[in-house]
């Protein structure tokens, strides 16, 4: 796939200018500070922006929901963000291009077992405030309580919470800084990561977003870059 067109590089980019909205609070997608990024989300922005003959800006954040705010107030051009109904209304996703999954943590000595033991009354659970896990655990869970931080593991210690909830693999780092925590076997959800745009760009800028997802997985492009940044190339999304 070659340059993109004039119209749907005005429409994708039209100051010029391709602003993608980084998050490097998942050190699985972007790793690095502020003003020396990289990682997957990084390598994915700087290649659309090669198709769309323009330079990139990377707008980096800490945390998932300030990405999409900056993406919502219009500061950003494309984002980096977990496919969930609530971010849909004004983010216009391609198919993922890597899956990740949520995890849970308990002490040493609690009686939750299997993920299935967690949604019950008088548990509460870690998250971080405004990530993929705690949308998806604040729309399907009955019983258990969401408790929101800045980072959920840090409140599942501070608060002497029942659970912490995150992504598999910091989480894996956590338990391995913290013998007396242990992960629950089995993930309580898949994190389907995906490139975004706002949902008032033409039909075929969005798919041009979408079709260029999927050629950046069928070429090795996605796994490359997953390895350059020492994640399992096996995140890697399907086709979609």
């Amino acid at each position: 796939m070659g340059i993109l067109t004039a119209a749907i590089t005005k429409d994708l980019a039209p100051e010029g200018v391709l602003r993608a909205s980084i998050n490097l609070g998942n050190p699985v997608l972007a790793q690095g500070t502020p003003t020396a990024p990289a990682g997957v989300t990084v390598d994915i922005a700087r290649e659309i922006g090669a198709r769309l003959d323009v330079p990139v800006e990377l707008l980096c954040f800490d945390a998932a929901r300030k990405s999409y705010e900056a993406m919502a107030a219009g500061r950003a051009d494309i984002c980096f963000l977990a496919i969930e109904p609530a971010r849909e209304a004004e983010v216009a996703f391609t198919a993922p291009y890597v899956v990740i999954e949520g995890v849970f943590a308990v002490p040493q000595d609690s009686a939750i077992t299997t993920v299935a033991d967690v949604d019950r009354a008088g548990v509460r659970i870690g998250v971080k405030r405004g990530s993929a896990y705690d949308l998806f655990l604040s729309r399907t869970l009955r019983h258990a309580t969401v408790v929101r931080g800045e980072e959920g593991a840090d409140e599942f210690r501070a608060q002497g919470l029942e659970v912490a909830a995150g992504i598999r693999q910091p989480m894996t780092g956590f338990v391995a800084a913290h013998p007396e925590v242990r992960l629950i076997e089995g993930r309580f959800m898949q994190i389907q990561q995906a490139v975004g745009t706002t949902t008032t760009r033409r039909p075929e800028t969005v798919q041009s977003l979408r079709d260029i997802v999927e050629a950046l997985k069928a070429d090795g492009f996605v796994a490359d870059a997953l390895r350059r940044a020492n994640q399992s190339d096996a995140l890697v999304a399907p086709p979609g």
